[in-house]
């Protein structure tokens, strides 16, 4: 899709995005302060998929800086998730007894422009010190409930072979660990990553299940696809991960196409996620009733195993649940309540259920 060659290297601030023809020079000064605020990387393999002569492409829509960014609505948070009361330790977040997430760091290869941590990943920061992860796999070792850890950040797969392999060396000798999770954006954005040493620290760690980041049928790319092979061939079981985004595949006929390409790369789709509202965030909205609308008219469309569980993250930290009856159900004021994991209620705020698109 890319008019020319693409970028050698990733691009990291608006000057190199207009070079690359990705962004106008005329909004050149405006993009500057998004980039300010928010990081900004977008690899060569995405680049290469994007469509300049396309304003609504749906590859750059994710990762390409909008000056919308910088409109904060009342309902926006910078913990939408609600992680901060959770976090025992430094990069441990643990919500749920079982299960909990180790954070070693929240740099990523590629900044999407609706995450829902954009106030706190980036290059230059969020990466555990050897005293820090110590102190994290310490309180997972101290903790017997929990019974699986979910590898995310940030990206962990940006980390060195070695610095992975490490990780899940601790992990596998703490019996109480049965499984690992990893979530990562890498086999897609930067599948160059996906190294045989890499391949090897994941395959030869405790029981594993990688998660793979994929929005748009367009990035399974044939690099992407081969990333997966090379997961797939050491016996690592993949799932997929997909957040809902107005403009990106907030339609029937984009999400199908994006199941079918996962099933047909034998990737299972896991969650499609209803938006965190992250400061800035409100361009990607899909209303709650429309969301349910078009994960319906999937069935009967594709099998059953190619459609993912839409969830949605109570605002505020009270959990995941499953965006649909009975975990969510609506109001005669036609809001929304959703029902937390321990059965408490809760009123989820109007932007978040909005009956209507924002912007």
């Amino acid at each position: 899709m890319f008019d020319g060659p693409p970028p050698a290297r990733t691009l990291r601030d608006i000057p190199a995005l207009a070079a690359a023809g990705l962004v106008a020079r005329q909004d050149a000064a405006a993009l500057a302060a998004v980039a300010d605020r928010y990081a900004v990387a977008v690899t060569p393999n995405v680049a290469a998929l994007i469509d300049p002569t396309d304003a609504a492409d749906p590859i750059a829509a994710q990762y390409v800086p909008h000056v919308e960014e910088l409109v904060t609505l009342p309902d926006e948070a910078a913990d939408p998730t609600g992680d901060g009361p959770h976090g025992p330790v430094r990069g441990v977040v643990h919500r749920y007894p079982d299960r909990a997430l180790l954070l070693p760091t929240l740099a990523c290869a590629v900044y999407c422009r609706f995450c829902f941590r954009r106030d706190r990943v980036g290059p230059d920061g969020g990466t555990l010190t050897e005293a820090e992860l110590d102190a994290a796999l310490a309180y997972i070792a101290a903790t017997p409930a929990i019974r699986e850890v979910i590898l995310t950040g940030g990206d962990p797969l940006i980390l060195s072979a070695r610095r992975v392999a490490h990780i899940l060396r601790r992990l596998a000798g703490m019996p109480h660990v049965e499984t690992v999770r990893v979530h990562s954006r890498v086999p897609v954005a930067d599948p160059a990553r996906i190294t045989d040493e890499r391949v090897a620290a994941l395959a030869d760690g405790p029981p594993l299940w990688l998660l793979v980041h994929v929005n748009h049928a367009r990035e399974l790319s044939a690099s992407a696809l081969a990333a997966l092979d090379r997961l797939r061939a050491r016996g690592i079981p993949l799932l997929a991960q997909t957040v809902l985004l107005r403009g990106v595949n907030d339609s029937t006929e984009a999400l199908e196409a994006l199941f079918r390409a996962l099933i047909r790369a034998r990737v299972k789709p896991h969650y499609l996620h209803l938006l965190d509202p992250a400061p800035g965030t409100a361009r990607f909205r899909v209303p709650l009733a429309r969301a349910r609308a078009l994960h319906a008219s999937l069935r009967g469309r594709l099998p059953g195993h190619a459609i993912p569980a839409l969830v949605l993250d109570i605002p505020g930290g009270a959990g995941k649940v499953e965006a649909n009856a009975p975990r969510l159900l609506p109001t005669p004021d036609g809001g929304f309540v959703a029902i937390d994991p321990s059965g408490a209620p809760h009123a989820l705020p109007p932007g978040v259920a909005a009956a209507a698109e924002s912007g």
